[in-house]
Order: C-alpha cells, then structure tokens, then sequence
C-alpha cells in the first residue's frame, strides 16, 4: 500500500546574491508505505531539487521518529513565535 498524502514546493527565500548558490528551491512530499519485509506502515518524508525529479532523498520514519520530527517542527516554530497548530 502507498499512498500520498501532501507535497508543496519551498521556494528559495530572500537572500544575499553570495548565499543564493547554496539554497536550492525544493519539493517535498509525505506518504504512506507498508512495502516492507516487515509490512509495517512507515511514513515517507521525500525531498528533491525542483524540477529533478526521481532525484531525492527519501527517509523512511517510523510512527515514533514521525512524532519526533513532528515534535521538533512544533518547536521550531515556537522558536520563531509562530502559531504551533494543534
């Protein structure tokens, strides 16, 4: 079983023309996979280069590293005193 369950694209955001080489504007994508050897439904966090498709990184979390990551994105807005949503 997969299924998608949302993509975007992260622009580059506004920076000095020196730092503009190192940032690259991405497409992320998360869904959910059970094709594994031990059919346990695992969370897909894809990120690549926009427009360089079947070209990214693909972690494969499960339910308690999903949280975690979750939880250090709730923080990190926190950080920026940005609204964590529920």
């Amino acid at each position: 079983m997969r299924r998608s369950i949302d993509d975007d694209q992260i622009p580059v955001p506004p920076v000095d023309p020196e730092d503009a080489a190192e940032m690259l504007p991405l497409n992320w994508a998360v869904s959910v996979c059970d094709d594994y050897l031990d059919a346990t439904p695992r969370i897909q966090l894809t990120t690549e280069e926009f427009g360089a498709p079947a070209t990214g990184l693909v972690a494969h979390l499960d339910a308690s590293q999903a949280r975690r990551l979750r939880l250090a994105l709730r923080s990190a807005l926190r950080e920026i005193g940005e609204e964590t949503g529920q």
